[in-house]
């Protein structure tokens, strides 16, 4: 048996700071996005249906496994992700298909052709 990566697409409303509900590993989750003016970066968070916070304020870097040194049981299995060939993500640029968000997990023990 091999694994098969789910690739799913994470829309970034257009708003500086953003609940959206999302699904991931058939897990609902709340999905924090967070505009910085002074800043100039992106965040994001993700939180439990009731909003208490599983990881927060972390930094949105193209093409860069975001929660690579982020060890908590909560967070569902696989990397989110910022996807672009900007050297940084600006405020408009998701809305823009500049860059885009996803989560990609693995599905063990999917057989595949």
């Amino acid at each position: 048996m091999e694994s098969k990566i789910n690739i799913i697409y994470i829309s970034v409303p257009d708003m500086n700071d953003s609940f959206s509900r999302v699904v991931l590993d058939g897990v609902q989750y709340l999905m924090r996005f967070t505009w910085n003016y002074y800043a100039q970066r992106w965040s994001f968070g993700i939180f439990t249906m009731q909003k208490e916070p599983i990881v927060q304020g972390i930094r949105i870097v193209p093409n860069f496994p975001l929660n690579l040194n982020i060890a908590n049981k909560l967070l569902p299995d696989g990397v989110f992700g910022a996807y672009s060939n900007l050297p940084y993500v600006g405020r408009n640029d998701f809305v823009n298909e500049k860059a885009s968000f996803a989560f990609i997990s693995y599905d063990e023990g999917v057989e595949t052709a």
